[in-house]
């Protein structure tokens, strides 16, 4: 038998490459045929390579996991690599796919390993009606509420909650909290899709900001909205698109 090959599916460069290693610790079998950033180019590597396994982030740019999944259905076997809760997703095991939840920990992934290995010996499951069912069940889940930043050669965890404004930095994300900023490989159109509109509002097409965080607000000399923050210095312009937002304040 030939040995088993998988594809990972993960819009963030640092954790895709933490999975890869990990795998390669805890799996030195299985085969990596690709890495990709996104879904369609997820749903490109299973049809050039036709994997036995594709690990795919929920959440990405292009098509979400869930669609890839659909599209793999019957063919791969799928784990879905998320940041919801785990008992958001536990429901859904039915022995049909499995779930990593972020961070990545050796414990769960071996647990996934062992359960891969012993449904490779069958043909993959049609999830079409599981899949239905998790669109369903984390339509009201599907925001982040903790992301992982570089920080020297390790990751650190961050509560979602603790970020006070994200400000577009190219095709990169400036993270900044009260303990200070955080570079993310993200764009802010990227970012602001696994955020909670209700919590985090857009001002400016390069700002979006904590509501939560906001101190004051006030018109510059210009007549134009500015936010102060709790705990920061800096003013953050609104433009005009966006003013509408606190016309009641």
């Amino acid at each position: 038998m030939s040995s088993p090959s998988a594809i990972i599916a993960e819009d963030e460069p640092l954790l895709r490459a933490e999975i890869r290693e990990a795998l390669h610790a805890l799996w030195p079998e299985l085969h990596i045929s690709a890495e990709v950033g996104d879904g369609i180019q997820a749903i490109a590597a299973l049809e050039r390579h036709a994997p036995n396994i594709a690990f795919l982030d929920i959440q990405m740019p292009g098509h979400s996991g869930l669609d890839v999944a659909q599209h793999a259905s019957g063919r791969v076997h799928v784990v879905f690599v998320t940041a919801f809760d785990e008992h958001a997703v536990a429901a859904f095991e039915r022995g049909a796919l499995d779930y990593i939840v972020k961070p990545l920990t050796a414990e769960r992934l071996r647990v996934t390993i062992g359960r891969l290995q012993q449904r490779l010996r069958e043909p993959p499951a049609d999830l079409s009606n599981l899949l239905e069912m998790m669109k369903a069940r984390l339509g009201g889940a599907r925001y982040l509420k903790w992301l992982t930043v570089p920080h020297g050669a390790e990751r650190r965890v961050l509560a979602v909650s603790d970020i006070l404004y994200l400000r577009a930095d190219n095709k990169y994300t400036t993270i900044v909290m009260r303990t200070g900023s955080h570079l993310l490989n993200s764009s802010l159109k990227q970012m602001q899709e696994k955020l909670d509109p209700e919590v985090f509002w857009q001002i400016h097409r390069s700002v979006i900001v904590n509501v939560s965080a906001i101190d004051t607000i006030r018109r510059g000399v210009r007549g134009t909205l500015e936010l102060q923050l709790k705990d920061r210095r800096e003013l953050l312009p609104v433009s005009a698109p966006y003013a509408h937002l606190f016309k009641h304040c």
